[in-house]
């Protein structure tokens, strides 16, 4: 049986693909007006994998937050 949580996290980190390197992620509401910056980089992260071969795994996430995101809008990843 899974367990509820992990099913909801995987959900959330399974992004809508909109183009090759373009991706969809939906926020989860976690009572605050903004974005949990760990779901962004997990959404991040999981969108750079998309478009690699599945032997180059990442090694390592570095990320600045320069605005808050907005809970009620998706975020749209652009994998470079």
């Amino acid at each position: 049986m899974t367990n509820p949580v992990v099913a909801e996290l995987v959900e959330l980190l399974g992004l809508e693909r909109l183009e090759d390197n373009l991706f969809r992620g939906q926020s989860r509401d976690i009572g605050t007006r903004y974005v949990f910056g760990g779901q962004v980089l997990g959404q991040a992260l999981s969108a750079a994998q998309q478009t690699v071969e599945d032997h180059r795994g990442a090694h390592s996430l570095h990320a600045y937050f320069l605005r808050a995101g907005d809970i009620g809008a998706p975020i749209v990843y652009n994998v470079e």
